[in-house]
Formats: C-alpha cells, structure tokens, sequence
C-alpha cells in the first residue's frame, strides 16, 4: 500500500468528518443543521470545509456509517430543555417558543421522577446506596411506589431502614429548593445515565443481528470484523442463535422444548442434519419425539421462510427464558443445575 493509498483510507474525524457529512447532506438540510451550532464550532467546521483535502468514496461512506450505527443504537443521546430551544430556534415564531418552553419548563421536574422510576431497581440502587441516606429518601419518595420496593431490596438492611425513617419524617420542602434538587438529580443520575448507556450499545446491536437471516448476519459480523473487530468480537460473544441450541445444558434444553409446540419444533428441525436433530430430539419427553419424528417422517416440506420464522420464536424464547432466569445460557458445565 502506497502513502498517498494510506491517507486516503484513514478515516475523517474531528470537524472534517463534520465537514464531510454536512456536505453530503446538501445545502438545505446542512443549512438548517449549522443554526444549531455554537459559533466557535461553525469557526472550525467551516475552517475544515474550507481547506477539506478529496475524500474518498469509501471515506465518506464510513463516516455515514459510523454516524448511522451510533444513531440507532443511542449512543449519549441526552436532551434537555435548552436543546428543545435551540431546535425550535427560527423554526417557529418567538411568542411560540416561548410559550412551549414555559411548559417544557414547567412539565420537566415532575417527568424526572416518571424517568427513574423507569430504571431498573440495581441501577437505581447503585446510585442511591453512594448518597446520603437523606437524599436516597427523597428519591425514594418521589418515585412510584413499586420501584421503591424494589430498590429498597437491593440496599444494605441498615441503609434501608435508615432511609424509611427519614422517609417517614420528611417534612415540605419548598419549592425553588425542590427544583434545585431535581435539577442536580437530573445531571447527577439521567444524564450520567445516557452517557454510560454505551456499555449496552453491543446488547442491543446484537438484539437486532439476533433477528436476522443467518446469511445476513454473517455478512453484517464480517464486515464489522473488518471495520471494528473488537465490536465484532464482543457481538459473536452475545448472539445466540438456533444452532446454538444443541450447545445448552441437557435441562436447559429440555425445560426450553417443554415451552415450544409441537407443530413449531417439527418446523424448526426440517433441513437439520442428523446429528443436530438427534440432540433436540433427546429433550423431548418420549411420547411428544415419537410424534414429532413421524411428522418429520411424514410432512412435507416447507419454505425457507417458515421454518426460518419457527427457528427464531424458538430461539427468541430461549433468549426470555435467560431474561427470566428460568435456564442460562452460558453457564459453566453440563452436570450444574440450569432450571431454577
């Protein structure tokens, strides 16, 4: 690879790849999308705008690429109410915004507590075990009563009973203070939240690759293998798929076929080779293998895409059965109990 190929490879970052984008985009929407930048950030993309070297096809596409992926999958995305403003900002009259902003404004504490209450009790837990007891009763109080419970069983029996005392002793706070409060709990917690929401950015990645067609998802590992092959490793690591059923736990698969149909495991194994049936074939009870074998034996066969649909229901309930905790997944040897 020659010098002059290298750079041209190397990937745009900073304001170029701003630049790039902005570019691409066209005059209309580019136009529309600067208004929301501070000027020192216009300084600079229009400085790169200015002096932008040629940019490859290929650069081009993986900056779109990398923008789309990060896109989908909410990577710190985090608003706020100034957000809102400066989005609205020429696009309606000034009297207008005002008067959202006056709701927004208005409506934004009291969603806080909606917003938490929507974390899982652990993350939520986690957070307030850091705090004073006093503030972990506030927020406590303030959320719905069910989510209370549940954190309030994740927290230390001391810490716990600490809290539902000052909980019970809370007396009015008034209300400049009480939206000063919301106001740091807002940044202290959503808003750290969002920015740390990247750690399951692979959880959901895999989620969607999980759903696709075999064939699809290796081209999509493959070419994240070639781009991002730390991305990829940690995406093989969590997908789950059909075939990966023969490598569960004796019980594991037995408690996941007691769920699944008979009609639905006779669809799914059409097209298995032999080896791979017979493993499905001993988690089933004796009387449901002999019928599911004589309908193998028997029935016709099927399209592509139903016994693709039958695989993935089978496996998506392989994938909520783990959720559940009622058998895991990856767990450590055959003879370990795995049905809880």
């Amino acid at each position: 690879m020659t010098a002059v190929t290298a750079r041209v490879a190397r990937p745009l970052q900073g304001s170029d790849r701003v630049a790039a984008l902005l570019m691409a985009m066209g005059r209309p929407v580019a136009a529309r999308l600067m208004k929301h930048f501070k000027p020192d950030e216009i300084k600079a993309i229009t400085r790169a705008i200015a002096e932008m070297r040629p940019a490859s096809t290929a650069q081009v596409e993986l900056a779109i690429e990398e923008f789309a992926t990060q896109f989908v999958a909410g990577a710190n995305v985090v608003g706020s109410p100034g957000d809102v403003e400066r989005m609205l900002d020429g696009v309606l009259p000034p009297d207008q915004i005002a008067a959202l902003m006056t709701d927004i404004l208005g409506s934004t504490n009291h969603s806080i507590w909606d917003r938490i209450s929507g974390v899982s009790e652990g993350t939520i837990a986690a957070y307030v075990i850091k705090e004073h007891p006093q503030i972990a009763a506030l927020i406590l109080s303030k959320v719905k009563p069910s989510c209370a419970a549940k954190v309030l069983g994740h927290l230390p029996e001391a810490m716990r009973n600490a809290v539902m005392r000052r909980m019970l002793g809370f007396k009015p706070i008034v209300d400049e203070t009480m939206r000063i409060i919301e106001n740091t709990i807002h940044e202290d917690f959503m808003v750290n939240l969002a920015r740390n929401a990247g750690a399951d950015t692979h959880a959901r990645i895999a989620d969607i690759i999980n759903k696709m067609e075999r064939d699809d998802m290796e081209n999509v590992l493959s070419s994240l293998a070639s781009t991002r092959p730390k991305s990829a490793e940690i995406l093989k690591g969590l997908l789950f798929t059909f075939d990966d059923i023969i490598s569960l736990p004796p019980r594991a698969r037995t408690a996941l076929f007691d769920q699944v149909p008979n009609d639905r495991t006779v669809m799914a194994l059409k097209g298995t080779d032999a080896q791979f049936r017979e493993v499905i074939l001993q988690s089933l009870g004796s009387r449901v293998r002999r019928m599911v074998e004589q309908e193998l034996t028997s029935s016709e066969p099927a399209s592509h895409r139903d016994v693709h649909e039958a695989r993935r229901a089978i496996t998506d309930m392989a994938l909520e059965m783990a959720g559940r905790g009622e058998i895991e997944l990856n767990a450590g040897g055959e003879d370990e109990a795995y049905v809880r």
